[in-house]
């Protein structure tokens, strides 16, 4: 930790590291593309204090971030979803609480459904609260990957390869560096005007070059491209861009697992709702039997059951289930809403952890506070006159 000699912290860091660092573990480009997710108020550029977590903001917890000294707020959920059509803060809430955050010289940042359809984000989170193992994406995306083909002289493979792997490329699973060379001739005659790296101009030549092929990320495609041809030695570096349909492994929706060993419905309800923190659930009657492979999804993932059915679950746990879906799936799966907020908020942990990690390698001085309150909307009452 770095002092002056009034016991006052150097802060080192700004909001825009933390940033970054999310969004390399949750990329903005994997959100639903209706989505607001990112800045929501706020300079990136500021120096950063403490960091206050919430899953949504609220007065109440603006408060506790001021009182201590939270100058960067992450939320899961947008504070901004709807475009604002004007700020009004003698009459709107939202409004005068973004008043109070630019007043306070608070960033406020969100991470929703990007940390919904990340690895070890909120469902694989979920999955780990209730104890499942090999826990994989329940449904992949698809169609958001892309095939990039270079041409290279031989003489400069590694060079180029370096370049579009420190650029964020070649990552499948729990791989990077992921990449298939080929060698080959490639022929050129440049123009008058040309001035090529190999050979002369008006003459016709044979390179023996290597074919590199490897997978991007449709969001990184830009960077990659750059990075690419600022290292590649041509004039015109020849290069193709293929669109895939396959399943992208790094991303998707829900998760599912296993239990280490087969419950009963009773054991896995109770289960559920001790490691959950639960004060009450709703479920099905399920399928026959035990339950050892589960499902799940943070927040409101009824249209998944489906899927969770086809991969053989014997539950699914989510939330915002309604009364037909809860119908169509009886004796198929056991579908247990374990409410929204009580499936989510775990998230925070993990983002506590990671900007944690993050302060330790940066000398950062800073604290990673978690709401101390809950800011769910939701309540329960208990009708205390017994059962009829």
């Amino acid at each position: 930790m770095h002092h002056n000699h009034s016991g006052a912290f150097f802060f080192l860091m700004i909001a825009a590291e933390i940033i970054k660092h999310i969004e390399q573990w949750a990329p903005p480009g994997v959100a639903w593309e209706r989505d607001n997710v990112g800045l929501q108020v706020g300079d990136p550029s500021d120096k950063l204090k403490n960091v206050f977590l919430c899953l949504e903001l609220s007065e109440a917890a603006l408060d506790e971030a001021i009182k201590l000294e939270c100058n960067f707020i992450f939320t899961h959920h947008p504070f901004i979803f709807k475009p604002l059509k004007a700020i009004n803060t003698g009459t709107d809430p939202k409004a005068s609480i973004i008043k109070r955050l630019l007043t306070s010289n608070i960033t406020l940042y969100s991470a929703h459904t990007n940390l919904d359809y990340t690895k070890n984000g909120v469902s694989f989170v979920l999955a780990r609260k209730l104890n499942l193992n090999k826990i994989d994406f329940l449904v992949p995306q698809e169609a958001n990957q892309l095939k990039v083909v270079v041409f290279t002289p031989t003489s400069d493979v590694e060079k180029v390869s370096e370049a579009v792997f420190n650029s964020g490329a070649g990552i499948i699973g729990e791989y990077s560096g992921c990449s298939f060379q080929s060698k080959g001739k490639g022929t050129f005659t440049g123009s008058e005007n040309s001035n090529p790296v190999i050979g002369e101009k008006g003459k016709s030549e044979i390179v023996d070059e290597t074919r590199i092929e490897f997978l991007v990320d449709k969001w990184k495609l830009k960077k990659v491209l750059k990075e690419m041809l600022s290292a590649h030695p041509y004039e015109e570096p020849a290069y193709d861009i293929y669109p895939l349909q396959n399943k992208n492994v790094n991303y998707g929706a829900g998760a599912i697992g296993e239990l280490p060993e087969y419950m009963s419905v009773e054991e896995f309800l109770a289960s559920v709702s001790k490691n959950l923190d639960l004060q009450g659930l709703r479920f099905n009657a399920g399928k026959p039997g035990k339950i050892k492979k589960v499902a799940v999804c943070g927040g409101s993932g009824s249209d998944l059951v489906n899927a969770a059915i086809a991969r053989g679950a014997d539950a699914f746990v989510t939330a915002d289930v309604k009364y037909h879906t809860f119908q169509d799936a009886e004796y198929n799966i056991l579908l247990v809403d374990a409410g929204h907020y009580e499936t989510e908020i775990h998230v925070l942990d993990e983002v506590q952890e990671r900007i944690a990690d993050l302060f330790a390698a940066n000398d950062h001085a800073g604290k990673v506070i978690k709401f101390s309150e809950s800011t769910n909307p939701i309540k329960f009452y208990y009708n205390k006159l017994g059962d009829k």
